[in-house]
């Protein structure tokens, strides 16, 4: 025996090239060799995408393809077969049970200890074994023994272990669309080896469109049909070289049958059709949530079943904007349990149109984001909370707790919980309903919890009050500053959802993410969570920012981090960087957050968005969008509104530096300044370059607080533009009272800051 190899039993081997041609089905002969040889499924194993930089790497993690018969499952896992160096085993779930489990687990441990040489373990129809069977392979699977993977035609979070599918990815692959078909069809047509390329093969008008179109995105029905089409035509089959075989619609018509539609309560069109019912429900259409409801019914579903679904759904997608709801469905069950079918559809229905009807609201979905802060972090009671009845003097419990019954309107202000998490909010109440009626006292309780349990003090224990004199003062202002988090999840969600741009749709779980001026890392880890099986990859412009991101995503697979390049002299690559540096030189999207801050590097802002969008365009995959998130200066907050609004000051005052702000931001932008660019700057750049623009104005709002350093930078007459414009246009005491209104209002709290930020979708 070969040193390093292991003599392995004789079995059914699904990928086994030594049956002949003649008695292979077609279906079987045509299955990919190489990873080119994919048809139908780019989401997952075109240029870039995690699952091809796996095989090609050599670094497969247990992962599970779940897909319709005929989308490539097993062909998928014949290229890995044909690319790993690990030994690779298959069986199939259908055949096989515990005892042959157990040996191929014997084989890969053995192989293992003895040569350090990893197993790969393919399981077709691995929905098919049982619970006792699938367990038996999860210790193998959770130790690296074996690196499961799997294939099925149903959805693996409810037909396989969960712990199998906790510790495998899951890869869902889609049924085969006409021009695949098509493709696979003329492949098999044109083959000399494997198909029937020794021949001259005809089609009647519309007859291999019609295996297409009745094969239902199936490839090996379709081949199966052709196979029979094929080979049935002739006078006496296999015929002589370069004969010609003509098929005829009839012929076509009776290799092929339309698959029947079933409906089977324990499988995926159960899942599915109560997912359409819950959604319709929840997204309040009632004709669609009382359709959904009669097909269930129809089909036998178990009318307790729809009820517990419905109870469900008054608490999680209604909840406090109704808390009433959760009461009707309940009634109804009980009803429909007293009276039963027939006249037991009107409480169904009844329930069903409450629900549907009722306002909606998800914030009960706040307690699973406190379970989550639970699991990370196991906090203390605060000493003020804890039993004063046990060890109260021997350790203080229950010091400082302040009663609430013994002030006005039943409440007062201290901190509830734990000293690591003070200022965590769960709960943000609705404006719907009910809940739209107690927002704002919840939400003015908070402010004022806020205020203590965000003091500088420190230890945790002391309970503090706040005044404007208080001398935490300036510590509260920094916190409040850090409300700046809001506006920034505000603009990842812009740049990912393009504010429902048609456009640019929310990217698929399989996108190719480019992100310019990634240092914070904001877009990126929402690019990693949004599109787990496509790619992220990112620029900065240093190696030590580079290095902070890696450190970051540490905790991730290999195959799983982003791809992150250096370049320090412009915003985008070339394209033979880009080839360079990433699995793919292209990209569905490419995500910019105000790529220029503070200047445009010596350039006027339309030329400067004119090569932003010349380098994109090379970067971009067919159909994909560059997305840019800008604010320009002339959108930017006014202080003349800050002076009306926020300080009280004079119509006249206020009036005065509005127009002499208009007249600032009217200036030419020739300067790299730029300071009157705006959507119709935008539009003439991009649009010289080819682009379909859109551009949307969006408004912003956050309290922000205003320092000294701030004014004074603000009114330098010397080294400020604004400053020295607005002391030349204004008359000298109209500056000074301006100056002076707004160092008033930066001693009273943050202030109201108001812009217009475009967002621009350039495809």
């Amino acid at each position: 025996m070969e040193r390093g190899k292991l003599a392995l039993p004789a079995m059914d081997d699904l990928f086994s090239e030594k049956q002949s041609q003649g008695q292979s089905p077609l279906a079987d002969r045509m299955r990919p060799r190489i990873l080119e040889d994919i048809v139908g499924q780019d989401h997952i194993v075109g240029p870039g995408r995690l699952l091809r930089r796996a095989i090609q790497a050599d670094r497969l993690s247990s992962i599970i393809f779940y897909g319709p018969p005929g989308t490539g499952k097993t062909s998928l896992a014949r290229v890995i077969a044909n690319t790993t160096r690990a030994t690779f085993e298959s069986l199939n779930a259908v055949l096989s049970g515990v005892k042959d489990i157990r040996a191929a687990i014997d084989r890969a441990d053995e192989r293992f200890r003895l040569y350090s040489k990893r197993t790969i373990l393919f399981v077709d129809e691995v929905h098919r074994w049982n619970k006792a069977q699938q367990d038996a392979l999860l210790p193998w699977v959770e130790n690296g023994t074996v690196i499961l993977v799997g294939a099925t035609t149903e959805n693996p979070f409810f037909e396989v272990n969960r712990a199998l599918v906790s510790r495998s990815r899951i890869f869902q692959l889609k049924s085969l669309n006409a021009e695949g078909l098509m493709e696979t069809a003329r492949k098999a047509i044109a083959d000399r080896e494997r198909g029937y390329g020794k021949w001259q093969v005809h089609f009647a008008e519309g007859a291999l469109e019609h295996l297409v179109e009745v094969s239902g995105g199936d490839a090996r029905s379709l081949l199966n049909a052709l196979e029979l089409a094929i080979e049935t035509s002739p006078a006496s089959w296999p015929p002589a070289d370069d004969e010609t075989i003509f098929i005829s619609m009839e012929a076509a018509e009776e290799s092929i049958q339309r698959r029947a539609v079933l409906y089977d309560r324990d499988g995926d069109y159960h899942f599915d059709t109560i997912s359409a019912f819950i959604k319709s429900v929840r997204g309040s259409d009632p004709d669609a949530a009382l359709y959904w409801l009669a097909k269930m019914v129809r089909a036998g579903e178990d009318p307790s079943f729809l009820f517990r679904r419905m109870i469900i759904l008054a608490s999680e997608d209604v909840g406090l904007a109704d808390p009433h709801a959760i009461s009707v469905v309940i009634s109804c069950a009980e009803a429909f349990d007293r009276i039963g079918f027939p006249e037991g559809n009107f409480p169904l229905a009844h329930a069903c149109l409450y629900l549907a009807t009722a306002p909606k609201s998800n914030t009960t979905m706040a307690f699973f984001d406190a379970l989550k802060e639970v699991d990370r972090e196991d906090a203390e009671v605060p000493r003020h909370l804890r039993d004063a009845s046990r060890d109260a003097e021997s350790f203080g419990h229950g010091e400082g707790y302040i009663y609430p019954h013994a002030y006005r309107d039943h409440w007062a202000a201290q901190q509830y919980l734990p000293t690591a998490l003070r200022g965590r909010t769960f709960y943000i109440p609705s404006i719907v309903g009910h809940e739209g009626k107690i927002r704002e006292a919840v939400l003015q309780k908070r402010e004022l919890q806020a205020a203590v349990v965000l003091g500088d003090n420190g230890d945790g224990d002391e309970i503090l009050t706040w005044s404007a004199a208080a001398k935490g003062r300036e510590g509260w202002f920094k916190r409040l500053e850090s409300g700046r988090s809001a506006r920034l999840l505000s603009d990842r969600d812009a740049l990912f959802n393009a504010n429902g741009n048609a456009a640019a749709a929310l990217p698929a779980r399989h996108s190719r993410v480019l992100i310019p001026l990634a240092h914070d890392g904001l877009l990126l880890w929402e690019s990693l969570r949004r599109c787990p099986e496509g790619l992220t990859a990112a620029i900065v412009d240093n190696e030590a920012a580079r290095e902070a991101l890696f450190r970051y995503a540490a905790v991730l697979d290999q195959t799983e981090q982003p791809e992150i390049a250096v370049l320090e002299s412009a915003l985008l690559p070339s394209p033979e960087q880009a080839a360079q540096w990433f699995s793919s030189p292209v990209f569905d999207r490419i995500l910019l957050r105000e790529p220029w801050r503070k200047s445009f590097g010596g350039q006027t802002p339309q030329a400067a968005f004119a090569d932003l969008a010349s380098a994109a365009k090379p970067l971009l995959a067919p159909g994909g969008c560059l997305i840019v998130l800008c604010s320009p200066p002339s959108l930017g907050e006014k202080i003349s509104r800050i002076i009306q609004d926020e300080c009280g000051g004079s119509h006249n005052l206020a009036e005065a530096i509005r127009r002499a702000e208009d007249a600032f931001f009217s200036q030419p932008s020739d300067q790299a300044d730029g300071w009157n660019w705006d959507g119709d700057g935008l539009s003439d750049a991009f649009e010289s370059q080819g682009y379909k623009l859109n551009i949307e104005t969006i408004a912003q709002k956050e309290e922000r607080l205003i320092s000294s350093k701030d004014l004074d930078v603000w009114f330098d007459r010397e080294k400020s533009r604004w400053g020295a414009f607005m002391a030349k246009t204004l008359s000298p005491e109209e500056f000074t009272q301006t100056e002076e209104a707004l160092r008033r209002r930066m001693q009273t709290g943050p202030l109201l800051w108001r812009w217009k930020s475009l967002l621009v979708v350039g495809t």
